[in-house]
């Protein structure tokens, strides 16, 4: 948060100051368009209306209907077969025909149903991490949208407050030349100042622009421009972050899970079913009947599912990579995220403790300085210009704390915590 001293006060303005209408119409107020938003409800508004919350729910839905499907045990066939009927001599018309009607069912042998369950449980539990770690993904991508508006939002404050201080001290300066104090090349230099100082509200209200654009873009956009309100201090859990339990280490576990699965269901199918069917046959010649009852099985001579299961101890392998290739991951982001939080920490209390004091000191000397006679322009247009970058680092510092903390946060996400 920028200091409330940061404002210096204003001395009287000469009469050839820079305050043109359309130069102050740039200082007025955030637009009429602009609603203000709070992070809770950045997130609230996304998670209800995100279209990749609403891919991965239907994810979801698939599996579980996968996992439906798989429970279920192979349709009986009905077999009508007429034999011995339209042929020559005896077997002429239907008097000699044969009329077989059975009903058959396929036994599946080897386990296959129990492990095509157990497969089709498992991605269940990947689709739901899968979603988890969506949404996890997208709040962080709320904080640090949130975080970049709320910046750019302070950095248009900044920027106009630097026109005043620019447009005061254009004042001032116009005012010693006149006197016959300064040169007339100073008055141009400051009036050059305070335009610059123009050039850089526009730019950041421009930027400003561009990033609530972005945040609403996070929920489908609306109508209004979000402004983004003061958030409290971020602060993450006390608790230490175990990388092993994070998100996508648990979703990459649930992978090779998934993947062990899917290799015993394919060894499943390499076994040979039965078919057993029984029926009644009817001879119209005699007009007698009896049963018939037959089983088969195919020959595995060639066809033994050599080539899936190949694929699916391939895929296997893959994902044991994949999950030791996430662990290192999830170990370097929350390493990354600690040390940058730390650095901002530090970063801003330098800034806030003493560096803006001392800049703000500097600048009124200078100011009181040159009034006097005893400074140059160009030794206060310095000072400003040190004030204005350590300001300016100030936001910065701001928002990378707060996207650190969005980094840990994220790093810290259970399934649970992430719903």
């Amino acid at each position: 948060m920028l200091s409330k001293n940061c404002r210096l006060p204003r001395t009287a303005a000469g009469g050839a100051a820079i305050t043109f209408a359309a130069t102050l119409a740039i200082l007025a107020p955030g637009s009429a368009l602009a609603e203000p938003v709070t992070l809770a409800d950045a997130l609230a508004r996304t998670a209800a209306s995100s279209p990749t919350l609403a891919a991965a729910e239907a994810d979801v839905a698939v599996a579980l209907g996968r996992a439906r499907q798989a429970g279920f045990r192979p349709n009986p066939e009905l077999d009508l077969s007429v034999e011995n009927f339209s042929g020559t001599g005896a077997l002429s018309g239907l008097n000699e025909a044969e009329s077989t009607l059975s009903v058959g069912q396929r036994f599946e042998l080897g386990g296959k149903r129990p492990a095509r369950e157990r497969a089709a449980q498992a991605e269940v539990d990947a689709a739901r991490l899968r979603l988890a770690v969506a949404r996890a993904d997208l709040q962080q991508q709320v904080r640090d949208a949130y975080a970049e508006a709320w910046a750019d939002s302070r950095r248009v404050e900044l920027a106009r407050d630097q026109f005043v201080r620019a447009d005061n001290l254009q004042a001032v300066a116009t005012e010693l030349v006149d006197a016959g104090r300064e040169p007339p090349l100073r008055a141009l230099r400051a009036r050059t100042a305070a335009l610059e100082a123009v050039g850089r509200v526009r730019a950041a209200e421009a930027e400003y622009a561009q990033a609530q654009r972005a945040l609403a873009a996070l929920w489908g956009g609306s109508e209004n421009l979000p402004e983004p309100i003061a958030p409290d201090t971020p602060s993450v859990s006390a608790a230490v972050i175990d990388p092993a339990r994070a998100l996508d280490v648990r979703l990459a576990e649930a992978e090779v899970a998934t993947s062990i699965a899917v290799v015993d269901r394919e060894r499943t199918l390499s076994r040979p079913d039965v078919t057993v069917s029984v029926g009644a046959r009817q001879f119209r010649g005699t007009d007698d009947s009896a049963l018939v009852f037959g089983a088969s099985m195919p020959l595995g001579l060639f066809d033994r599912n050599q080539g899936n299961i190949a694929a699916a101890n391939a895929e296997r392998t893959g994902a044991e990579a994949r999950r030791n290739a996430a662990l290192a991951g999830a170990i370097r982001r929350t390493r990354d995220a600690q040390a940058a939080l730390r650095t901002a920490e530090a970063q801003l209390a330098f800034l806030e403790n003493q560096a803006e004091p001392e800049a703000i000191e500097a600048v009124r000397i200078a100011r009181e300085g040159f009034s006097a006679g005893r400074f140059t322009l160009l030794d206060v247009l310095d000072a400003e210009e040190a004030l204005n970058t350590v300001q300016a680092a100030m936001i910065t510092a701001e928002m990378e704390r707060a996207q650190a903390v969005a980094a840990l946060t994220r790093a810290s996400e259970t399934e649970g915590s992430a719903r």
